[in-house]
């Protein structure tokens, strides 16, 4: 069968330009609803997806010439991957584009968290001038511990790189990977040294609730807690018992297990965790800068083309 590929999230268009160049057909459709979707899926071999709906094992049983899955972005927890190996279905992830992006933004959220300055730019426009009230903490001489070493924690150890901290890397699927950035540790060196605990991990049903009570209790100093990879792999009242019990000194999630509102609001933990100061949310944007929205569709064009060769 031809190569054919539907777009059904929108992209840069240098995707579609390589595309072209490759001499590659698609049929670029960033509006389509999963319904049409599912209408028109059997007459392709290729999808590009970034999170606009979930590639199920129903999804999969319309498409019976589909060869690759390609997601202009990080992870592939909205797609069946099961499925897609039994079905031989590859999976195209673009993982690179959006990890200095991500690093970026959580090392930004971990200094205004140290260093209060949501809670003091809102006291400075009411018109308070708190100075003790906001005195921070440096990031120098601390251990930053890192669970997961791929692409997005590797960003993140080269960014802290200048802040003359210790970082140290758990990652389970890997071996000897200590480089100039990052120390390779086990987690029990990380539940006694880290000061800062940031995750890089993915969706997966081994990860999923993976940092409860039981887990965040061994870290044996208070921590400042990062969170730009997955919501679905923290319990959100954990934290907030951490940050209630002084475990955790202050919490940043750009990413929630329910995302987007009405539904965000409804959950039970919702109010509690926006009624705090030592807390900073963000709308799962820290790999979503206006590079990485070209990045991202420049890498997964290229990994399609090779894929295709």
């Amino acid at each position: 069968m031809k190569t054919n590929i539907l777009i059904v999230d929108d992209i840069h268009e240098i995707m579609l330009r390589k595309f072209e160049q490759a001499g590659i057909s698609y049929n670029y459709q960033p509006d389509i609803q999963r319904e049409d979707a599912e209408k028109i899926i059997a007459d392709y071999s290729g999808l590009v997806i970034r999170s606009k709906f979930q590639v199920d094992r129903a999804f999969f049983e319309l498409a019976p010439n589909l060869r690759f899955i390609a997601r202009a972005g990080a992870g592939m927890d909205n797609i069946d991957d099961e499925c897609a190996l039994q079905k031989q279905v590859a999976l195209i992830s673009a993982n690179e584009g959006n990890c200095d992006a991500v690093g970026e933004h959580m090392i930004g959220m971990l200094l205004s968290l140290m260093n209060n300055l949501n809670r003091a730019d809102q006291q400075v426009r009411s018109g308070q001038w708190l100075r003790e009230a906001n005195r921070g903490y440096e990031l120098k001489g601390r251990t930053v511990g890192l669970i997961g070493y791929g692409h997005n924690g590797m960003a993140m150890a080269k960014k802290l790189s200048g802040f003359d901290v210790h970082v140290l890397a758990y990652d389970k699927y890997r071996v000897d990977y200590t480089d100039q950035y990052a120390q390779a540790a086990d987690m029990e060196t990380i539940y006694q040294q880290a000061d800062i605990l940031s995750f890089h991990i993915p969706l997966t049903a081994e990860t999923e609730g993976m940092i409860d009570r039981q887990y965040l209790s061994r870290f044996e100093k208070p921590i400042f807690f990062l969170l730009g990879a997955r919501g679905g792999i923290v319990h959100v009242p954990a934290v907030l018992h951490g940050l209630d019990q002084g475990s955790i000194l202050g919490a940043a999630f750009d990413v929630l297990p329910v995302e987007k509102f009405p539904k965000l609001a409804e959950q039970h933990w919702y109010q509690d965790l926006i009624g705090r100061e030592n807390v900073m949310l963000s709308p799962h944007v820290a790999g979503w800068t206006f590079e990485s929205y070209y990045k991202l569709s420049a890498v997964a064009a290229d990994k399609i083309i090779r894929f295709l060769k």
